[in-house]
């Protein structure tokens, strides 16, 4: 739908804004809406308006970028701003989704994240891989050309149950959600989804991987 699409779009917008950010050092969460980009801060520093500009310059160099704001969070009024998360992520993510530009993106952020990211843009090439070099989980779309990620999931399940497989669709169904989960998936989330959400239901879905290795 045209809703669906643009939703993704503004997905895809925030996440290059992110990444032209982070390599200029800078770690800031991004949302975006019709190429209106907000920035937020969520960390104390001195001369705000100073990084303010400087925020502004690296991702209004971003060309579907039309306008930029910034704004302070709620961690930026926070004393303990130093306090750091010791996130336990998966080091293999598979990445499996036939868009190429949404896959690509998405790898790059996880990565940003520390956790390594691999990508097959079909089902075949997916449980190809699996085959070669065992994920610990795999981040799976289900609307693909050839084997579909419903198929995938079953195989996969089938012959490496210690996977932990999260759907991420944008085109499922209430009967498709109960499926995957009937299946075995882990969790079922919609596109365009919140990557703070996704990166937490990686950290669950590695943390149950763990256990059940541990437990044999």
């Amino acid at each position: 739908t045209s809703r669906s699409k643009k939703a993704v779009d503004d997905f895809l917008v925030a996440s290059k804004v992110e990444m032209h950010l982070a390599r200029e050092g800078h770690n800031v969460d991004i949302s975006a809406i019709d190429g209106s980009v907000t920035i937020i801060i969520n960390k104390h520093v001195l001369l705000l308006s100073k990084l303010e500009d400087e925020l502004k310059a690296i991702a209004g160099k971003v060309p579907e970028v039309k306008a930029v704001e910034t704004k302070v969070g709620d961690g930026y009024y926070q004393t303990d701003i130093y306090r750091k998360y010791d996130f336990k992520m998966p080091s293999k993510v598979l990445l499996v989704d036939d868009e190429r530009e949404f896959a690509q993106t998405l790898s790059e952020r996880l990565i940003m994240r520390d956790m390594g990211s691999a990508v097959a843009y079909d089902g075949e090439s997916a449980l190809n891989l699996v085959s070669e070099d065992e994920p610990e989980v795999m981040i799976l779309d289900l609307k693909m050309p050839g084997i579909d990620g419903i198929e995938v999931l079953k195989r996969v399940k089938q012959s490496n149950p210690d996977i932990e497989v999260i759907i991420l669709t944008g085109h499922g169904t209430e009967a498709d959600r109960e499926l995957c989960m009937k299946l075995g998936a882990f969790a079922y989330l919609q596109k365009p989804v919140d990557i703070e959400v996704l990166s937490d239901a990686l950290k669950k879905a590695n943390d149950k991987m763990r256990i059940k290795k541990a437990a044999k």
